[in-house]
């Protein structure tokens, strides 16, 4: 597989990394300022200041109404997005590495849907064991269970080829995804109203985030993706091959298990605040490929800083393309990711792809 592709055009590293983090910060406020209500990019900032510095630090000339919109409604949503983008593509690039595939992505490998299930049966079951960590701890077991199911069935005399894997996780994805509809049919008996919720969460929205929604996930993929850039040495030796790895003294199944497990939990804790939104965790590890090589060294960081700029803009434009109606995110980047899943099938079919 070619993955020792030298990016095409060599920025510095550093450049694209302030220049990302910088976009960021512009995309949140532009995304905090659009919207049914307009908010001035200047008060935005302004508004957010007053609320980190220390009371009285500015001098509010903005309506308590202004106030609300910005830091009760949409800085959670835009921060969010932030996160969420992070973690799937984060995990997607891992993914990528274990299976040592470009189309490896959490959606296509079940690990969405095993996430969705777990937390589609908390929605319709209306079970609340755990409290509010009910919907995560479902979602993060439905995404380990369904990781390990695709590696067992992709599993030949012991060997796993990245072939077999993407097809037992296509596989499984659709019965995954039949088990969710079952359950949505089930609950939308009359008088449950968890139906709505369950089908516009389907679609992967940030509709209904909230500051407490951001507490979990921001430190699962901070600390997920610190661990990971860590260890970045082994996963450059894994997309070398299993024997390059061995003969670094990995000892790859165990490595495997614990990026499993890594990725479930990026995929489970994201998956529990904005449902299933697919196709992140594809484009962007490649773009970030194609623009600083494949050491995750680099990659990583950049990915989850593109990752997070690319789903606050994926947000905005399904806020804005069909307003005042919303598009769910989901929506909006299976409409970018579709075409670009289909580009990357015909590029790897000129190269003659490896699928060992």
């Amino acid at each position: 597989m070619h993955h020792h592709h030298k990016p095409t055009r060599s920025i510095p590293f550093w450049l694209i990394l302030a220049s990302l983090t910088a976009s960021i910060f512009g995309a949140i406020v532009l995304a905090v300022s659009v919207g049914a209500v307009a908010i001035p990019f200047g008060q935005v900032v302004q508004i957010i200041l007053s609320h980190l510095l220390p009371q009285g630090a500015i001098a509010p000339n903005w309506t308590p109404t202004a106030d609300r919109i910005v830091w009760v409604f949409r800085l959670p949503r835009v921060l969010l997005a932030i996160v969420v983008g992070a973690a799937l593509s984060v995990s997607g690039t891992t993914l990528q590495a274990v299976a040592r595939n470009p189309l490896a992505d959490p959606f296509l490998f079940g690990v969405s849907y095993g996430a969705t299930v777990g937390a589609v049966l908390v929605l319709t079951l209306e079970a609340t064991t755990f409290g509010g960590l009910s919907l995560s701890i479902a979602a993060f077991t439905g995404a380990l269970i369904a990781m390990v199911l695709v590696y067992a069935l992709a599993q030949q005399q012991g060997q796993v080829t990245s072939f077999r894997l993407v097809l037992a996780g296509v596989a499984l994805s659709y019965v995954l995804s039949a088990v969710t509809s079952y359950l949505v049919l089930r609950s939308s008996q009359p008088g449950n109203n968890s139906v709505g919720l369950v089908l516009s969460w389907l679609a992967g929205s940030f509709g209904r985030a909230q500051w407490a929604d951001l507490g979990l996930p921001s430190i699962v993929v901070v600390l997920m993706t610190g661990h990971l850039i860590l260890q970045s040495r082994s996963l450059n030796a894994l997309l070398m091959g299993d024997e390059h790895a061995v003969a670094l003294g990995i000892n790859v199944k165990q490595l495997q298990l614990q990026l499993f497990v890594i990725t479930s939990l990026l995929v489970g804790v994201v998956v529990a605040v904005s449902g299933a939104i697919g196709f992140v965790g594809l484009m962007i590890p490649h773009i970030v490929r194609m623009s600083v090589g494949s050491d995750h060294r680099r990659v990583l960081p950049i990915a989850a800083l593109g990752g997070g700029l690319f789903m606050v803009l994926m947000d905005l434009i399904g806020r804005i393309a069909v307003a005042p109606e919303e598009l769910p995110v989901g929506i909006v980047t299976a409409a970018f990711g579709g075409p670009f899943f289909l580009w990357l099938l015909r590029q790897r079919s000129t190269f003659g792809g490896d699928f060992s």
